[in-house]
């Protein structure tokens, strides 16, 4: 890839792509055919499957359409269906999701397309490749300046009702100037005096990634190349999807804040680690 942008990102995706741990395929097929089709976009490739499992279906369906109406019906359901293995198969249709919508992302703005994969990967592991390395690789990256990555943050939060997310505020964005009136008009953020038209143009396009992928709407992409080069428009696209890591808590209920009332300081570290107080 001779565009100029960083290719670290993209071999990583490519790697989410062709991941299909062997004792979990069938299961891996069916949520990359329903998260897909759940928001009209073409699906990842998968082994060929005829599995299906109700459970693990409506989990991947609520999932990708709106992973903050998740019932402990379906959860539970979902648990019971999985077992051990619930934790890797929530990591496996978060990629299903994701990654659809980043290549639908990436198409509306004319960035890159993320490269197929030459082959299957049945040793490698979701959790690892989404948590461990991906999230901190794309939290490393500097192209954007901090409040319009706060900015981003923050919506991805409410939008996925993450309580944990929501509670936290990141170091820089503060010092950066940041407030808590600013974030509070990302929630009619339109109408905000307070909102640069940089933030606006990145919250339309955080809200068509979240919300209709599949058509991400002309103006919209063009607010993007108006405010923002190619390399911070490739990390807007992938700060969406790594602040929307947070769906695998909140649809396993494991996003509780870590402070009982208002919010907790962090940095987000030159590895893309959080580093709290």
């Amino acid at each position: 890839m001779d565009s100029g942008l960083p290719e670290a990102p993209y071999d990583l995706l490519t790697r989410m792509i062709a991941v299909s741990p062997n004792d979990l395929g069938p299961a891996n097929a069916l949520v990359r055919r329903v998260c897909a089709g759940t928001m009209s976009l073409p699906a990842l490739p998968s082994d060929p499957s005829a599995f299906d499992d109700a459970a693990v279906r409506d989990f991947a369906e609520q999932f990708a359409a709106d992973v903050s109406s998740m019932s402990d019906a379906q959860r539970g359901a979902f648990l019971a269906a999985t077992g051990n293995d619930a934790f890797t198969v929530t990591a496996c249709v978060f990629i299903a999701d994701f990654v659809p919508r980043v290549s639908a992302g990436l198409a509306a703005l004319g960035l890159p397309a993320i490269p197929e994969p030459t082959g299957w990967d049945h040793d490698g592991e979701p959790i690892d490749l989404v948590l461990n390395r991906f999230a901190p690789m794309v939290g490393a990256m500097r192209a954007l300046d901090p409040v319009t990555t706060e900015v981003v943050r923050l919506r991805g939060a409410v939008q996925h009702a993450c309580r944990l997310c929501k509670s936290l505020r990141e170091g820089a964005a503060l010092d950066a100037g940041g407030t808590e009136s600013m974030y509070d008009d990302i929630e009619s953020y339109e109408t905000s005096d307070l909102l640069e038209e940089r933030h606006k143009a990145a919250l339309r396009f955080v809200d068509e990634l979240i919300w209709t992928p599949s058509r991400i709407q002309a103006d919209v992409a063009a607010g993007v190349h108006e405010h923002f080069s190619a390399a911070e428009a490739l990390e807007l696209t992938l700060d969406v999807m790594r602040n929307a890591a947070n769906k695998i808590a909140v649809a396993l209920a494991a996003d509780a804040p870590r402070v009982a009332e208002g919010t907790e300081r962090y940095l987000l570290g030159t590895d893309g680690q959080p580093v709290y107080a």
